[in-house]
């Protein structure tokens, strides 16, 4: 269940964060970053932190979807 909650939170997270404003991005990116952490997440808990310190760079933006995508897909696989 605690898995599946990060599923929900990063994919809601990495569908906003790419429109959000400067501010709302690291909100987003801080949020994130703690639940990662929480589950085991550690790639996007850095990326996250990447986040904050450079909230405008696109590159960390696709890079942070990639791995919400990737541990989403690792999640389902090992739930079924």
């Amino acid at each position: 269940e605690v898995l599946a909650l990060f599923v929900q939170q990063a994919t809601i997270v990495r569908d906003q964060i790419v429109n959000a404003n400067i501010p709302e991005r690291m909100r987003l990116a801080h949020t994130l970053k703690g639940s990662a952490r929480s589950v085991g997440a550690f790639g996007i808990a850095e990326c996250t932190v990447e986040i904050e310190k450079r909230p405008d760079s696109k590159p960390l933006m696709k890079r942070l979807a990639e791995q919400i995508d990737d541990a989403r897909d690792f999640i389902a696989a090992i739930s079924r």
